[in-house]
């Protein structure tokens, strides 16, 4: 692992605004600069072990920093900029027993790293409405969610270009050849994820996508085409539908999506088969919000993705997946606002997922259900205006993974530098 040392870590960061400030004038126009603290705590009780890992907790607590700084562009027909991207992780309580939260890095010994760092810089170039990047990414499309959910978010290395000339479509296209995980300083090759199972055993140096997003009926409904390739593991279409429509007092929305997944190139993983179909349709007023969802996976594999991406399905949150070979699954969810009360900033969202026709290639049919409860607050005034807080508790159950209890308590203040 490449880790940098703390030293090292601030004065690349300090020396980010100089190398901005000596370019011409119009870098400085637009710019912004803000700095994160988050403070996370995370644990997991594995309450009936299934598999090779016999670990039975898994509990750390990190203070991470996320410096973020967007140049404007040069004046002209092409513009250029930099952005950068600081992050720093560090270690407040863990042990040899109880690592692999996914907050901090594991060294040789087993034990947590005290801390993590890294910096990383974007060279951007604009011309009219299309972008083309280099350097650290941080994507967020279907076939490549972005999967802020530990202490520092994760960055892939490579290049993108995104271009909205046409009004309500945005077309975008890349080739990633590395990624810095969330909880390591330096950059790995990328491997896939089956399910929830990591696929360890062979890597791919080049992941690559094209797709599109077009909105329209007042930006009311979209429509998405993708397709992303993890070189010589797997391939990936995917077709999407949203739509939100108001209703007297209430607006109903559906988001409804089909992944298509087959092996590629040398097919380092074998033969891959997986077709995904999901649905979520929601219902709000005033502060209440109902979700009904439904999700089903088909053909040999289960449902591929980057480690350690979540995706957009519908019934996948952090802990469960329920894109396991052949699952079907239901959620039913309610979300309410307590602005709607008078009491801004607060919020609060109860979930349960059940899934069940898993094939397990034991034998037996495998199910699995979650019951998640996320209270969040913002701090709207007084010293503390700007602070969140988030607590996350959540009860998963199978018959065939670990059954998990899981509790998560998240800090967050940003500050606004430039």
């Amino acid at each position: 692992m490449n880790q940098q040392t703390i030293p090292r870590f601030w004065l690349a960061l300090l020396g980010a605004p100089l190398v901005a400030s000596a370019a011409d004038q119009g870098l400085l126009e637009g710019s912004t600069a803000t700095l994160q603290a988050r403070n996370y705590y995370f644990s997991r009780d594995y309450s009936d072990i299934v598999g090779a890992n016999r670990q039975s907790k898994a509990e750390e607590w990190g203070q991470g920093f996320i410096l973020t700084f967007k140049s404007g562009y040069t004046q002209g027909p092409v513009g250029v900029g930099i952005d950068a991207l600081g992050t720093l992780g560090l270690k407040l309580d863990s042990s040899p027993d109880r690592v692999n939260t996914g907050l901090l890095p594991v060294t040789d010994d087993g034990r947590a790293a005290d801390d993590y760092s890294r910096l990383g810089l974007t060279f951007k170039a604009k011309v009219s409405r299309t972008e083309l990047k280099v350097g650290e990414l941080q994507p967020n499309l279907p076939v490549l969610a972005f999967s802020d959910i530990r202490l520092l978010p994760p960055s892939y290395q490579g290049v993108s270009i995104s271009s909205s000339e046409i009004s309500g479509l945005t077309v975008q296209a890349g080739h990633l050849k590395t990624t810095s995980l969330r909880n390591e300083a330096g950059d790995e090759k990328m491997i896939a994820m089956l399910g929830h199972v990591p696929q360890r055993q062979a890597d791919s140096d080049a992941f690559n996508y094209l797709g599109g997003d077009y909105s329209f009926n007042s930006s009311r409904t979209s429509v998405s085409l993708w397709h992303g390739q993890l070189k010589d593991i797997y391939a990936q279409d995917f077709i999407g539908f949203k739509h939100s429509q108001p209703m007297g007092d209430w607006v109903l929305g559906a988001n409804l999506g089909y992944y298509d997944a087959s092996e590629d190139g040398s097919e380092m993983l074998g033969k891959i088969d997986n077709q995904a179909f999901f649905s979520l349709l929601s219902a709000k007023r005033g502060g209440h919000t109902f979700y009904v969802g439904y999700q089903a996976m088909y053909g040999d594999s289960a449902f591929p993705r980057v480690f350690a991406n979540v995706t957009p399905l519908g019934n996948e949150v952090p802990t469960y997946e329920f894109a396991y070979t052949d699952e079907r699954s239901w959620q039913a969810r309610y979300d309410y606002d307590f602005a709607a009360m008078g009491v801004p900033g607060l919020t609060t969202t109860v979930r349960y997922i059940t899934g069940d026709n898993v094939n397990t290639g034991a034998g037996f049919e495998g199910k699995d259900r979650e019951r998640d409860l996320d209270i969040g607050y913002a701090f709207q005034n007084g010293f503390l205006s700007g602070l969140g807080v988030r607590v996350r508790n959540v009860m998963a159950r199978s018959n065939y993974r670990s059954d998990i209890d899981e509790n998560r308590l998240i800090l967050s203040y940003t500050w606004k530098l430039l």
